[in-house]
């Protein structure tokens, strides 16, 4: 991309018409803009059809969180998908895309995953909220967000045998689910034979620290985290407190729940706890 960073950031605040996501109140509404340019045959309408979709499986379990007016915007990132830290310029939360038409399932799966994102860094007191990819932590964001992905493609699937964005999209809810379990079936997402998540968990701790994006190993604690989410999607509104924490960038793990803990509202630090005993420290 040849704009400046800063040049970038104020293109995107261009006046769009948005479109509501969510549900209840004007204050539960999610405005949506998007630059089409590079999503090729895929139209606006349907991308945000699908994104309002993808989006409203997890923001519809979670009433007490609010996101800073305005809302969204989308962009096309040819390299990778990415939620910035930097809003633009009037205060959108900027989302990158890495898709060149229409594949739904695609735009599902990376529109959930960059949507848990911005539930992490960009909800309530996102000011507060370290924006820090770097600590040695941040592998558990991400290993999230590869859950949301899952949970929404799942969650849209039931929802589009009965109620799709459209009448004629009924039949692709078969194409989501089919999509996550895909995904589940691969063997890189799945632990190696005869090793306990545990065992796993506890070899594999160290590179991901080092690095908190290596897909196959946040594949394999999302698969594990999945069916906490799916049994309790409430828990999704505790992603929201899960960067009100210290500066500390080599933190141990148990320090970092232990004040995810301290920072989640009681009914919901039950859950919290649910997720610290799959990594054996509950």
């Amino acid at each position: 991309m040849n704009l400046s960073r800063r040049a970038f950031l104020a293109s995107l605040s261009a006046a769009v018409i948005p479109s509501a996501l969510g549900t209840g109140g004007d204050s539960r509404k999610i405005a949506m803009r998007i630059d089409m340019k590079g999503f090729g045959g895929a139209g606006e309408a349907d991308i945000k059809a699908v994104l309002r979709s993808a989006a409203g499986e997890i923001w519809k379990h979670c009433p007490n969180t609010r996101f800073e007016q305005p809302g969204f915007a989308i962009y096309h990132n040819d390299k990778f998908p990415i939620t910035h830290f930097e809003r633009s310029d009037d205060g959108w939360i900027v989302i990158g895309l890495c898709l060149d038409g229409p594949y739904w399932a695609r735009f599902a799966y990376q529109f959930a995953h960059e949507f848990c994102h911005s539930l992490a860094d960009h909800t309530n007191d996102w000011r507060r909220l370290w924006h820090n990819p770097g600590h040695a932590n941040h592998w558990l964001e991400e290993s999230f967000c590869e859950t949301a992905s899952l949970f929404s493609l799942r969650a849209m699937a039931k929802t589009w045998e009965t109620q799709p964005p459209y009448v004629n999209w009924k039949d692709y809810s078969k194409a989501l689910a089919s999509y996550a379990k895909e995904w589940l079936d691969d063997p890189k997402h799945q632990l190696p034979a005869g090793k306990t998540f545990i065992e796993w968990f506890r070899e594999s701790e160290p590179e991901m620290r080092k690095n908190s994006t290596i897909r196959d190993k946040n594949g394999v604690v999302a698969a594990q985290l999945l069916p906490l989410f799916e049994a309790e999607p409430r828990g999704w509104e505790t992603v929201t407190t899960l960067n009100l924490c210290k500066r500390i960038e080599a933190r141990p793990l148990a320090d970092h729940f232990a004040e995810w803990m301290a920072n989640t509202r009681p009914e919901l630090q039950p859950f919290v706890k649910k997720i610290t005993v799959v990594f054996g420290m509950g």
